[in-house]
């Protein structure tokens, strides 16, 4: 059996991975030329988290991660609000859980799949044909290649999902937010090695994420209600958080000397199917909880996993397996989306007690007998 696989991300990725381990043929097609690094920091955990032991890439996953000494919460004027502590942190995500950067989680699965896949940088989907015994697949290199099956991981704007599904107008729900993440030359100053430093005022926040291993992260989300990006990255962050001080000017300089900057909406994706014949869509392609949710990386890699086994379960019904697989995938998938809507409301509020109400459970959690309580009841069981 052979997959076609558009997106080497982190869900490509990983079913190229997964299905390399029931016996799959695999070819990974990318439009970019190269792969690309950084990207944010993701709390890895769940169903991502069993999936990874399962595939047996846990280990390299956890050498890869890195533990935030403390999170500081800070005034626009650079002043101390808060902080949650190691312990904290750890009480809040739970044992099976890790924090790590998506270019870090993407470097391992390709180091390990790179071997067992075919992986065609440079080249994007053009056309999809599908017939009861064969997917055939148009590429911009001028090839056409057949599978028996075509995994659609491209992400939010994917183009298997407009081309066999639809325009992407019917499919993406917009949550008026902007977000934007690059990689830092410069550690500021005021950001202590493995500490993560934040704050939110007037329907923005920014972060700066030491990972702890000489690189630093910028991150920048904000209230919008244009539908697509529409200045540069750099004129438009320069515009929103150009009044403020703390160490944004110098993550704002940082911009001008990244390699790459992640700049898109923040858009969920609602698809009444995920398949349809022979072609599926998986990870962002397909729902896209968002960061509001947290869970996006873990919904790939469990997607993955489980797309494996339903195939393996049902050798040579591939419809058959497609639609197990979305049974048992969708329930979850929808309640992150759902999580997702709910704390858009309530994300960088441009009201400052809606500001201080939602910090409330953090300074608490930051109280020395609720951080006891917690870690005597998710750490230590």
């Amino acid at each position: 059996m052979r997959a076609i696989i558009i997106g080497a991300g982190i869900a490509g990725l990983a079913a190229a991975l997964r299905l390399s381990q029931i016996g799959w043929d695999t070819l990974v097609i990318e439009r970019a030329p190269q792969r690309r690094s950084g990207g944010y920091a993701v709390t890895f955990g769940g169903i991502g988290y069993d999936a990874a032991e399962r595939m047996g890439i846990l280990p390299d996953l956890q050498k890869k991660s890195f533990i935030t000494e403390e999170l500081v919460y800070h005034k626009p004027n650079g002043e101390r609000r808060f902080s949650l502590t190691r312990e904290t942190i750890a009480a809040t995500t739970g044992p099976r859980s890790m924090t790590i950067l998506r270019g870090d989680l993407e470097t391992v699965l390709y180091e390990r799949v790179r071997d067992h896949a075919e992986i065609r940088f440079g080249t994007s989907i053009t056309a999809v044909d599908q017939d009861a015994h064969a997917v055939h697949v148009g590429l911009s290199d001028g090839t056409v290649e057949q599978a028996d099956l075509l995994i659609g991981a491209d992400g939010l704007h994917s183009a298997t999902r407009a081309l066999v599904f639809g325009p992407e107008r019917d499919h993406l729900l917009d949550l008026e937010h902007k977000v934007a993440v690059y990689m830092l030359d410069k550690r500021p100053d005021a950001i202590a090695p493995g500490t993560t430093g934040t704050l939110s005022a007037g329907g923005r926040t920014v972060a700066v994420i030491s990972v702890g291993d000489g690189r630093n992260v910028a991150f920048f989300g904000y209230r919008s209600g244009h539908a697509r990006p529409g200045e540069g990255a750099a004129t438009e962050l320069h515009r929103i958080y150009g009044d403020l001080g703390w160490v944004v000017p110098e993550a704002l300089a940082g911009l001008e000397r990244a390699g790459s900057v992640y700049f898109d909406t923040v858009s969920q994706v609602v698809a009444p199917t995920w398949h349809r014949g022979r072609v599926v869509l998986l990870g962002d392609a397909a729902w896209c909880v968002t960061l509001f949710a947290g869970y996006g990386s873990s919904l790939a890699v469990g997607g993955a996993d489980r797309l494996g086994a339903e195939l393996d379960a049902h050798p040579g019904d591939i419809g058959a397996a497609l639609t197990a697989w979305e049974k048992a995938l969708r329930p979850e998938a929808e309640r992150k989306q759902r999580l997702g809507r709910r704390v858009k409301g309530v994300y960088a509020p441009a009201n400052p007690l809606l500001l201080w109400l939602t910090q409330l459970p953090l300074r608490l959690a930051a109280l020395p007998a609720v951080r006891r309580y917690m870690i005597r009841r998710f750490i230590k069981g």
